[in-house]
């Protein structure tokens, strides 16, 4: 099997919808056609060291949960205008 080099950025971007957007492993690994072994490995080289209290985490999970459901939020409009389009 060939070896890919990704860049740093394109690990950090896959790092981030796994910390940040708080979206499975699996489901990054799946749509990156990365395996999770890589997903993990460049989790622990690039997210950042954890120093919070549970207060900041109880946050932190906030905001990922509203960023991905926002996502989620904007992709089903587009879709809704995309059908109402073509049923006129």
């Amino acid at each position: 099997m060939a070896k890919s080099n990704f860049s740093d950025e394109f690990k950090r971007d896959a790092v981030a919808q796994i910390t940040e957007r708080g979206y499975p492993i699996a489901e990054v690994s799946r749509r990156l056609g990365v395996s999770q072994h890589s997903l993990y490995a460049w989790k622990k080289k690039f997210a950042f060291p954890s120093g919070r209290d549970d207060k900041d985490d109880e946050i932190l999970r906030l905001k990922r949960e509203l960023s991905r459901v926002t996502e989620e939020r904007d992709i089903l409009k587009k879709a809704t205008a995309y059908f109402a389009k073509d049923a006129k």
